[in-house]
């Protein structure tokens, strides 16, 4: 068995490298390769990875460590003022989506569990996506990469309230207790998040210590991962709320740069597992049968995405070329929809038919975002 797991992982290595060769010359985003790979590797085709709790631990150990890496690379803005478009229009994006499923599920008969978890695929998009599209168009400083990234940085934030959410839609009752320290624990992220702000939040006698043994940092790191991960549990969250949290501290902790900088290599690899996780849990008989169904969400989540974001930018006074341009970068659902539709199929809130088309259409919508980005910014230039 465990000879089999090696070369199965050894095997999605070399398919991924051949993978990157081919999308470099076409300038498609390396999380296409993962998807791919996961597809090619997956039950249905190559059959490397039949075991589902394979998948599933894949799966898991991608999200932990996705959400720890975000949390290590997440810029705070330094003023108030950068945050207050992005606020706007996240708002803004997310009663519109709200309004718009609320409208199309009570016409087709849908659950409030269904209606959540469909307005959460919409309103969460691919960091990895478009900041790479915006860095290789050199947009990454512009006023309106700046408000997209803000806006990326928000959902990021947003992802704790929407697994509280979960957590009560999963119980089918809420828990006062719960709810407390489940809102304690998103008041504790967001203060977090403003003493990051501060370089010399977390200078120390002890962390000066620290920082001059590597080994002393190790530790320290791990027990920081945990023990948020451990908090996040005892509040009612999620493990992955706790590991942003985690990778927030030490991303901003002087004491702790060589440990973030000695992890970065790791960071390409274990956050691919969770894109190829994804393209594991790709079932090509179920997309067969239903590709009409499939294709018809994805072609609806991208127009969708795009008309919403581009009135909301239009909104905050951005000429027509750049909402639209906006809009087409907001399009995809991203990894948070993923993770988001992951957790709500294993809390039992949604069906395994519906998680089904929900992991498919986030693939499709990851796969087809560079095309649709390039063609709407040839149709508006």
């Amino acid at each position: 068995m465990d000879n089999d797991l090696l070369l199965s992982v050894s095997l999605m290595c070399l398919v991924i490298l051949l993978l990157i060769f081919i999308l470099k010359k076409i300038k498609q985003p390396y999380l296409v390769a993962y998807i791919l790979a996961g597809i090619m590797m997956g039950p249905d085709l190559g059959g490397f990875f039949k075991n589902t709790s394979d998948v599933a631990a894949l799966g898991e150990i991608g999200i932990l460590l996705l959400m720890f890496f975000l949390g290590i690379e997440m810029k705070i803005p330094d003023h108030r003022s950068l945050l207050l478009k992005p606020v706007v229009a996240q708002l803004i994006r997310m009663i519109l989506s709200f309004m718009l499923v609320f409208v199309l599920g009570m016409s087709r008969g849908w659950t409030v569990s269904e209606i959540v978890v469909l307005t959460v695929l919409l309103i969460f998009n691919s960091t990895a996506v478009v900041s790479e599209v915006l860095s290789r168009n050199g947009e990454l400083r512009s006023d309106l990469g700046k408000t997209i990234l803000n806006i990326l940085l928000l959902q990021d934030v947003l992802l704790a309230p929407v697994l509280t959410v979960f957590q009560f839609l999963g119980n089918g009752y809420v828990s006062l207790s719960r709810l407390f320290s489940s809102l304690l624990g998103s008041v504790i992220i967001v203060l977090l998040l403003k003493a990051v702000r501060d370089r010399n939040f977390f200078d120390s006698a002890i962390f000066n210590e620290i920082k001059k043994d590597h080994e002393l940092q190790v530790f320290a790191g791990g027990f920081i991962c945990l023990g948020f991960g451990l908090l996040a549990e005892l509040a009612g969250l999620s493990g992955a709320i706790g590991s942003f949290m985690a990778g927030m501290f030490i991303g901003r902790t002087s004491a702790l740069h060589w440990l973030e900088h000695t992890l970065r290599p790791f960071r390409v690899f274990f956050v691919s597992l969770f894109f190829v996780s994804v393209g594991l849990s790709f079932d090509l008989s179920y997309v067969s049968h239903h590709y009409q169904l499939i294709m018809s969400a994805t072609l609806l989540v991208l127009i969708v995405n795009s008309l919403l974001s581009a009135v909301v930018f239009r909104l905050l006074k951005y000429d027509w070329k750049n909402s639209f341009y906006a809009g087409a970068l907001l399009s995809q659902t991203g990894e948070f929809g993923i993770l988001a539709c992951s957790l709500a199929f294993e809390m039992k809130i949604i069906e395994l038919g519906f998680y089904k088309v929900g992991i498919a259409v986030t693939a499709i919508s990851l796969l087809l975002s560079t095309i649709w980005i390039a063609v709407l910014r040839k149709l508006v230039n």
